[in-house]
């Protein structure tokens, strides 16, 4: 992969850098590290949407607003 300044390959890092075989290894793990126990938003749906919304507000700096026509 070049880059657009230089036009030299980048260095290969990571996944990219793995064969695929390793990558298949890794991938295969998925969620496994995390005991169904502990994953507290498989649980509980409102949990898991309360900490969804709470995040896009965050990051949205407090989503988008209502209207008078979204309402009912």
């Amino acid at each position: 992969m070049p880059t657009a300044d230089t036009g030299k390959p980048r260095a290969r890092r990571g996944f990219a850098a793995m064969n695929p075989e390793r990558r298949r290894e890794i991938a295969r793990k998925g969620g496994a590290s995390v005991p169904g126990e502990k994953r507290s938003f498989a649980k509980d749906r409102d949990l898991a949407a309360s900490a969804g919304r709470k995040g896009g507000e965050a990051s949205r700096g407090g989503g988008r607003t209502r209207t008078r026509g979204d309402l009912g």
